[in-house]
C-alpha cells in the first residue's frame, strides 16, 4: 500500500510538472510571437513612414512637375524672378562634392581602422585615437561650417592659387580661386564623415578571425601583404557598407557645405569655383519661397535627393551581395 501511494504521489508529481512546463513553453511561445510581430509592425511603419515622405514630397512638387517635367533635370538656368528653374547646377555640385569627400574620407578612415585595430601601436595610443576619431561626428555641422570659414578656406587659398598658377591649364583648376568653392566643400564633407567609415571599418576589421592572419603569415606573407590581401578582402563588405552609410550623409549634408560652397547655381568643371547643392540651396531658399511654382522646384529638387539616395545604397546593397557571394 505504501508503494503503491508513493508510486501515485510521483506520477502527479511528474504531471504536474508536465502541465507546468506546458504552461512556461506556451507562454514563451506566445511572447516569441508576439516580439516577431512586433517587429515586423516595426519595419512596415518604417516602410510605410518612408512611402508616405514620398507622397508628401510628391504632392508639393506637382506643379513643377507639371511645368517642367523631365526637362527640369537638364536645366541650367534657376531664375526666381522668371520663375524658370533646372535642377542640373545643383545635381552636379551635390554628386561632385560628395564624390571628393569620399575619394578623400575612405583611404582616412580605413587607414585610421587599420592604425586603431591592428598592433602598430600600444593599446593606450590607440584607444584614444579611435575615441578622438569618433568624437569628430559629434561636433554640429554649424560649428565645422564656422571652422570651414576661418579657418580652412585661409589655410587652402595659398594651395588653391598655387594650383591655379601651375595647373590652369587642366579644367579641374581653370577657375581663380576665391575661397569657398566645390574643393573647400569636399574637403569639410570628408572631414565630416570620416568617423563613419573609421569606426564601422574599425568594428569589421576587429570581427575578422585572427586565424587568417596568422595563417598568411605562416606561409610567409608580409605583414603589409597579409594586411591587403587577406584581412581587408575578408572585410570588403563592411567596408563598402560604411562608405555607402558616409555617402548617404555626405549628400544629405546642409548647413556645413552651405557655408563653405559660394551657393552659386552654375556648371563649371573647376574644383576651385564657386558652386551649389541640394541641400544648401533647400536650406537658403525655403524660408523665402512664396510662388507656388518656386516652392514646386524646391519639393521636385528634394524628390530627386531622395531619389539619388535611395539610388546609392540600392547599388551598395547589390554590391555587397555580390561581394558576399564572391567571398563564399
Amino acid at each position: 500500500m505504501e508503494r503503491s501511494k508513493l508510486f501515485k504521489n510521483l506520477a502527479r508529481r511528474d504531471i504536474n510538472a508536465n502541465l507546468d512546463l506546458t504552461a512556461v513553453s506556451g507562454v514563451s511561445l506566445f511572447l516569441d510571437q508576439g516580439f516577431t510581430w512586433l517587429v515586423y509592425g516595426f519595419a512596415i511603419c518604417t516602410a510605410l513612414t518612408l512611402f508616405w515622405l514620398s507622397w508628401v514630397i510628391l504632392q508639393q512638387a506637382l506643379p513643377a512637375i507639371q511645368q517642367f517635367g523631365l526637362g527640369f533635370l537638364s536645366g541650367n538656368e534657376w531664375n526666381i524672378g522668371e520663375l524658370k528653374f533646372g535642377a542640373l547646377p545643383f545635381i552636379y555640385g551635390t554628386l561632385v562634392s560628395s564624390a571628393i569627400a569620399l575619394l578623400i574620407a575612405v583611404p582616412v578612415g580605413v587607414s585610421v581602422a587599420l592604425v586603431t585595430s591592428e598592433d602598430f601601436l600600444p593599446d593606450w595610443v590607440r584607444s584614444p585615437i579611435a575615441f578622438v576619431v569618433e568624437l569628430i561626428a559629434a561636433i554640429p555641422s554649424v560649428i565645422i561650417g564656422l571652422w570651414g570659414i576661418f579657418v580652412l578656406i585661409p589655410f587652402l587659398l595659398p594651395l588653391q592659387q598655387w594650383l591655379f598658377d601651375r595647373f590652369s591649364f587642366i579644367p579641374l583648376f581653370s577657375t581663380a580661386p576665391s575661397g569657398p568653392g566645390l574643393l573647400t566643400s569636399g574637403i569639410v564633407l570628408a572631414i565630416m564623415i570620416v568617423p563613419t567609415i573609421a569606426a564601422i571599418s574599425r568594428d569589421v576589421l576587429l570581427v575578422v578571425p585572427k586565424e587568417l592572419r596568422s595563417a598568411s603569415m605562416a606561409l610567409g606573407a608580409t605583414r603589409w601583404e597579409s594586411i591587403f590581401r587577406v584581412l581587408l578582402p575578408s572585410g570588403i563588405s563592411g567596408i563598402l557598407g560604411a562608405s555607402t552609410l558616409a555617402l548617404g550623409r555626405a549628400l544629405g549634408e546642409t548647413m556645413a557645405v552651405t557655408m563653405v560652397i559660394g551657393n552659386s547655381p552654375q556648371i563649371n568643371p573647376s574644383l576651385l569655383d564657386l558652386s551649389s547643392t541640394i541641400p544648401s540651396v533647400l536650406a537658403t531658399q525655403f524660408a523665402e519661397a512664396l510662388d507656388p511654382l518656386h516652392i514646386g522646384a524646391l519639393m521636385y529638387l528634394s524628390l530627386i535627393l531622395f531619389a539619388i539616395t535611395l539610388l546609392v545604397n540600392v547599388v551598395a546593397v547589390l554590391l555587397v551581395k555580390v561581394l558576399g557571394h564572391q567571398k563564399a
